[in-house]
């Protein structure tokens, strides 16, 4: 293989990882944070792609404007999903298992819930429309420029939390919230805002991960849960509660599922996933790269 090719082949799969590291950073967040594994989560990822669709066939509107009010739009309804479930379940389970069983019973009827919202609004076939599909020459290979801006925006979006939650008064406490929800409620830390505000982040990411997604690839309703699925595995690879963790190994697996398709074949992709979210759960149960 030329130098070219192995640089699409790369490329190709950083531009999924992209994809896949945004929105296991979201989950991350929200299962870190408040001990909710939102198994719905790939589903705001496909009511991002949708908005973002709607917006420029109907009425012209540039899929990268649609990017932060994908984002916005997608936190506001996050803040109100949780003030209307999650908040509840919060204040009527007597314990944190309790809490996680019930916000995962909460979270499959929020799947289903928005899954048939999305096909009795918009229809079960694939939609898809044409934005910055010129290629791009790079170092000798070539790219489509919507997804080269899909793998730009998703790793400045991915960097820009990594920093709120290391640089920011804000982060310091979402991190000793995660770190002992006890001791941080000890010292002041006021969860009351920051659990509605960090699940609107977390689905507002992945509102975001769902209008970068529309401008490369086709969608349909049935979208959200295979990413659902690759989060999982994400964060997984890169530790419950590691946003570095997340990018890294969102990225890391894109290029893996890239070069095993490529040199065995596309339909082992799944298996290659399954092989190694297996093999980490067995031989590093706490991520790679979790301390």
């Amino acid at each position: 293989m030329s130098f070219g090719a192995w640089l699409e082949l790369i490329a190709s799969g950083l531009i999924t990882g992209g994809i896949y590291a945004l929105i296991a950073l979201g989950l991350n967040l929200q299962y870190g944070l408040m001990r909710i594994l939102n198994i719905a989560h790939g589903e705001f990822l496909m009511l991002g792609a949708f908005a973002t669709w709607f917006a420029q066939s109907q009425f012209g509107i540039s899929p990268l404007l649609m990017a932060p009010l994908s984002f916005l739009l997608l936190m506001g309804l996050g803040m109100l999903i949780h003030r209307l479930a999650f908040k509840r379940l919060t204040v009527t389970s007597p314990n944190v298992d309790v809490f996680e069983a019930r916000g995962l019973m909460v979270s499959f009827g929020l799947m289903f819930l928005v899954q048939n919202f999305a096909s009795f609004v918009w229809g079960g076939e694939l939609r898809g429309y044409d934005y910055l599909t010129e290629p791009v020459a790079v170092g000798g290979a070539q790219f489509a420029g919507n997804k080269l801006l899909l793998l730009l925006v998703s790793l400045a979006a991915s960097g820009a939390l990594i920093l709120l939650l290391k640089k920011t008064l804000l982060g310091k406490g979402v991190r000793a919230l995660m770190q002992s929800p006890t001791g941080a409620q000890l010292v002041g830390i006021n969860t009351e805002r920051l659990h509605p505000l960090m699940f609107g982040i977390g689905l507002g990411l992945s509102g975001l991960a769902g209008c970068l997604l529309s401008m490369a690839y086709a969608i349909s309703p049935s979208i959200g849960e295979p990413y659902t699925v690759t989060a999982l595995i994400v964060i997984t690879l890169g530790g419950f509660g590691s946003m570095t963790g997340s990018l890294v190994a969102g990225l890391a697996l894109g290029v893996i599922e890239a070069l095993g398709m490529h040199f065995t074949s596309p339909s082992l992709k799944a298996l290659l996933s399954y092989s190694i979210f297996i093999g980490v759960l067995l031989w590093k149960p706490n991520g790679l790269f979790k301390r």
